[in-house]
């Protein structure tokens, strides 16, 4: 592959903006100039990004023979004549260079020189877009499976994604060429190479399919206020409208549960429970430990505890399997939730 190939090569990569293309071709055959002549100030890189190659000129003042006192920046008029034989004494001279002229040690330092600048280019690009897009669903194929790590093709953009293991829910079972959906949740450098993070696990995920199922959410109509999750096991959801004639449950169960029956299947039947977000905060510990029914609750809003009286057939439910709905009910309203059994 020549310097031209290469060119060609950063011409066609769809991560580098022109600017930034011409920019960076200047500086490398500006560099190829110093380097034979000493100096770029005489010289005219001219790049056509169309094209796909460039051209490169030397510009000098005619003078007469015998009077060059710089050959830098001066040219006799023997030597411009040789050139095209219209030149006149006091004109400047303008001699195209070609690579060849540079020597094939140099070209190939140049070629290795722009090689290494469109890596760069491309790795900051590509940290910068995915960067903007923290917090967005992600959709890819599965590319390889490893030890601690799924390697995603972003079926958007080709590039390659990285869903840790501990980012995946329970009875996420991958093979090659699966489809995989999750959110990035950041972009780190490893190694000097942009390395994307993707994740089913963060709330974020949930939010997002969320506003994928739920049309109200997406046009502004229901807020969500507060996601909490176990991830694979249960997630409680805090929503609110803002739009008096439409309950915010309701909209995101859909009809016979049709919009929230598919974010269970993607998250591997984790229970979902919808609650009526309040300011009042009784009323949302009351909702937020759903499904069980509460009959009192004290609360102490200085220590953020809350003491919540229930009826013995109401307590196992309050507390859920392994503690989880009290977990999730206590991260949502952000108050410690103490739970009573009502005795006669």
């Amino acid at each position: 592959m020549n310097l031209v190939d290469t060119f060609s090569d950063f011409k066609s990569s769809k991560n580098i903006d022109r600017p930034t293309m011409v920019r960076v071709l200047e500086d490398v055959f500006r560099t190829l100039i110093k380097k034979k002549f000493g100096s770029d100030e005489n010289f005219d890189v001219i790049v056509n990004t169309q094209q796909g190659d460039l051209e490169l000129w030397r510009v000098r003042e005619i003078v007469p023979d015998g009077e060059v006192t710089d050959d830098r920046s001066q040219i006799s008029i023997s030597e411009a004549l040789a050139i095209d034989d219209s030149y006149e004494i006091g004109e400047e001279c303008y001699e195209q260079l070609f690579l060849e002229d540079f020597g094939r040690r140099a070209i190939q330092a140049a070629r290795q020189t722009l090689i290494s600048r469109i890596m760069e280019l491309e790795k900051d690009e590509i940290y910068k877009k995915y960067m903007e897009r923290v917090g967005d669903m992600v959709v890819g194929e599965v590319g390889q499976i490893m030890k601690r790590e799924f390697l995603i093709i972003d079926d958007a953009t080709g590039h390659e994604l990285i869903l840790p293991k501990q980012e995946t829910i329970r009875g996420d079972f991958f093979h090659k060429g699966d489809m995989v959906r999750g959110i990035i949740k950041r972009v780190e450098m490893r190694n000097n190479t942009p390395a994307v993070i993707m994740s089913r696990t963060d709330n974020g995920f949930l939010e997002k399919l969320l506003e994928q199922e739920v049309p109200e959410i997406e046009d502004g109509i229901i807020a969500i206020k507060r996601i909490v999750r176990l991830p694979g096991e249960r997630a409680k959801v805090a929503v609110e409208s803002y739009d008096d004639r439409v309950d915010p449950v309701g909209a995101c169960v859909g009809m016979k549960g049709s919009r929230i029956h598919g974010i269970v299947r993607e998250l591997n039947n984790e229970n979902i429970d919808i609650i009526n977000y309040t300011s009042n905060e009784s009323l949302l510990i009351q909702r937020a430990l759903t499904p069980a029914k509460v009959t009192t609750i004290e609360l102490d809003q200085e220590k953020k505890r809350a003491s919540v009286y229930l009826e013995p057939d109401q307590v196992s439910l309050a507390i859920g399997k392994g503690g989880t709905n009290i977990k999730l009910a206590s991260k949502l309203t952000g108050y410690e939730i103490d739970v009573y059994r009502i005795t006669d």
